[in-house]
């Protein structure tokens, strides 16, 4: 299982969590973005700067996933396209994506994409907290318990 972090907006609070788990289990992982994003030192980490463009790191990263890997992202349709590949996908609040919940995530952002296109003026998420950091760091080490 190899580990593709999408570095678009992921939280400062997630990358020492993220680079011990890395460390520890000896995990070949890949931070995917635009401009370079750094989690810290590692062997079994790489890092790739793709073009600029709203979806490129999301094109780099189903184009280099593979069966069993894991995606770290806050991005629901680029879950979706990991998912459909037969990897797996976390989001930076610990919400594990899978076949069976996906979908709904999808519509959901989606209906709310449609509602702000109206000109509705809607909440964003709330901002990313130590308590979600930790949400994060539990279903980490349970999925790769689980997993590895």
């Amino acid at each position: 299982m190899r580990v593709f972090i999408d570095g678009d907006a992921f939280p400062n609070l997630l990358k020492p969590i993220l680079l011990r788990s890395i460390e520890r289990l000896s995990l070949e992982s890949f931070v995917v973005a635009n401009k370079k994003i750094n989690i810290g030192d590692s062997g079994f980490v790489t890092y790739l700067i793709v073009e600029q463009g709203a979806d490129e790191a999301d094109h780099k990263i189903v184009e280099m996933v593979e069966v069993g890997d894991l995606v770290i992202t806050a991005d629901i349709p680029l879950a979706d396209r990991v998912i459909a590949k037969n990897a797996h996908a976390i989001d930076h609040r610990g919400e594990l994506y899978s076949v069976d919940n996906i979908k709904q995530y999808l519509a959901m952002r989606n209906l709310m994409e449609s509602i702000r296109e109206m000109g509705e003026v809607t909440r964003g998420p709330k901002p990313f907290s130590q308590k979600d950091a930790h949400e994060f760091a539990n279903q980490l080490n349970a999925f790769l318990a689980k997993n590895r």
